[in-house]
């Protein structure tokens, strides 16, 4: 068997480590705060009905089919979770024998996979698979006392090519804008979550628009070939591409989409070129060869890798590119992309409730926050990524179309009619401390950042106008459960 051992990047498989561990924790850490409230037992879209209506396991792989779902025994996957991504950012598992490692690596990937496909539509995003793909391959990349396999450090070159070139390709393909330079006019200011400087990157001259879209295609259709070219070359196109996605980072709130993508570029770091930029970076020794049984599990991870890739391939050179999709049960190889449109304004879905018993023109109508979405036009947009707000990407998807709501935003207005702790715990402060509301409404506002001299007069970031109504007023029925639309009797 020829050598797989790659001893010249300790440095990418460190960073690969100890990126891919910080990134789960977070994601456990999310978990444990908001799926109960979600997708748990009396969540939004309950993991247990999920479970009857898709009985197979393939359908959708997850150890709850086993143990049952309930919401500590979610809380208690997610804290293993943590603990165990800390053993890995600590170096801990890594410290131990190779198997150990192996398994530490497998527990998180097996924990996630089976969270992810009982979360519904509140884990139905594309940074979910990604994560999949990179910590399934983390599971062969050694421990302390081996040195990292070569096509593993490949596979993960090749995650980073199809996360950056198929979301090229989906602009190219997709929205005019992108070809004629005009997106980046509009994206800042509708992208799903602005940050603290997106306010001030959507006010950039537009002549620096223009650069920003060449720049993307640029770190999109050309610098991922270079990952796979001799050194330095293939450290310089990384560094390059995650200088691109750390520009994504300061701009907006992705999640853990570009600190993921990041993580996998470190892939092509050599030793070597880390050197020549910190002289001073010592190294630890390892073996030179891998034991026999990891390599044939490495090459044997090679071919299904090469097998599995047909899918995403054939995807990214068809005219119909599908944008976010999954191939195989277990997400082993997937294929990606992001934003082939981009909105030209922006659309906000505002939840208002009233304690009156009959609302009229004159009730008082109160607003509903969120954590991270924009709301209060004075709020500065906050930072919240890599950390992941669920329902308010959601929520800002619903103006796209109510379609995305199916099944989970009636069943959100009556939590919030119902005072539910979990539910009201996953926005901004609470307008109803007394109790909960006698009714709640939805209204659509259209929302644009302000101008510098209504920044410096008014102090405002945002600018509303309402646009119309999203969803009527909804009461409950007396004291049931049951929601009651508007025109009906109050206590019917």
């Amino acid at each position: 068997m020829p050598e797989l051992a790659a001893p010249d990047y300790l440095v990418a498989r460190f960073l690969l480590e100890r990126g891919l561990a910080a990134i789960y924790i977070v994601a456990f850490v999310v978990a444990l705060r908001q799926f109960p409230a979600l997708a748990g037992e009396d969540g939004l879209e309950p993991a247990p009905e999920f479970l009857r209506l898709v009985p197979r396991f393939l359908d959708a792989p997850t150890m709850f089919r086993w143990t049952g779902y309930s919401d500590s025994l979610l809380r208690a996957v997610s804290v293993a979770g943590i603990v165990v991504g800390l053993s890995l950012l600590l170096g801990v598992a890594q410290a131990g024998p190779l198997p150990i490692t192996m398994f530490a690596w497998f527990v998180l990937w097996a924990l996630y996979q089976s969270i992810v496909n009982v979360g519904g539509t509140f884990y139905g995003f594309g940074w979910e698979t990604l994560l999949l793909e990179a910590g399934f391959l983390a599971i062969f990349l050694g421990n302390a006392e081996t040195a990292p396999p070569w096509p593993v450090l490949l596979a993960f070159r090749w995650l980073a090519f199809r996360v950056e070139f198929g979301a090229g390709l989906i602009k190219l393909r997709g929205d005019r804008c992108w070809r004629d330079l005009t997106c980046m006019d509009f994206h800042h200011e509708t992208q799903p979550m602005p940050n603290p400087l997106s306010w001030f990157f959507h006010h950039l001259p537009r002549p620096l628009h223009r650069i920003e879209t060449v720049g993307n295609f640029a770190a999109q259709l050309v610098l991922p070939f270079g990952l796979f070219l001799p050194q330095p070359f293939g450290s310089i196109a990384a560094v390059l591409m995650i200088l691109t996605q750390l520009y994504l980072v300061v701009s907006g709130n992705y999640a853990w989409l570009n600190w993921v993508t990041i993580v996998a570029m470190t892939a092509a770091i050599a030793d070597p070129v880390a050197r020549f930029v910190l002289p001073a970076l010592q190294l630890p020794s390892v073996a030179a060869q891998l034991p026999l049984w990891f390599a044939t599990l490495v090459v044997l991870l090679a071919v299904v890798i090469v097998l599995l890739s047909w899918f995403p391939v054939r995807n990214l050179l068809s005219p119909n590119q599908a944008m976010n999709r999954s191939f195989d049960p277990f997400r082993l190889v997937n294929t990606y992309g992001a934003f082939g449109s981009v909105s030209r304004v922006r659309d906000e879905v505002v939840l208002e409730g009233t304690l009156d018993q009959d609302p009229g023109p004159e009730s008082e109508w109160r607003e509903y926050g969120f954590k991270g979405k924009p709301g209060d036009v004075r709020r500065l947009p906050a930072q919240v990524a890599p950390y992941h707000l669920r329902l308010d990407w959601l929520m800002w998807f619903l103006p796209l179309s109510p379609r995305y709501g199916d099944g989970w935003f009636v069943a959100f207005i009556v939590k919030l009619l119902q005072g539910d702790r979990a539910t009201l715990a996953l926005l901004g402060p609470n307008p109803f401390r007394d109790g909960p509301p006698r009714w709640v409404r939805a209204r659509l506002f259209r929302y644009r950042f302000t101008s510098w001299q209504e920044l410096r007069t008014t102090g405002a970031w945002w600018s509303r106008t309402p646009i119309g109504e999203f969803l009527r007023p909804i009461g409950l029925r007396g004291d049931e459960r049951d929601p009651l639309e508007d025109g009906d009797e109050a206590d019917a």
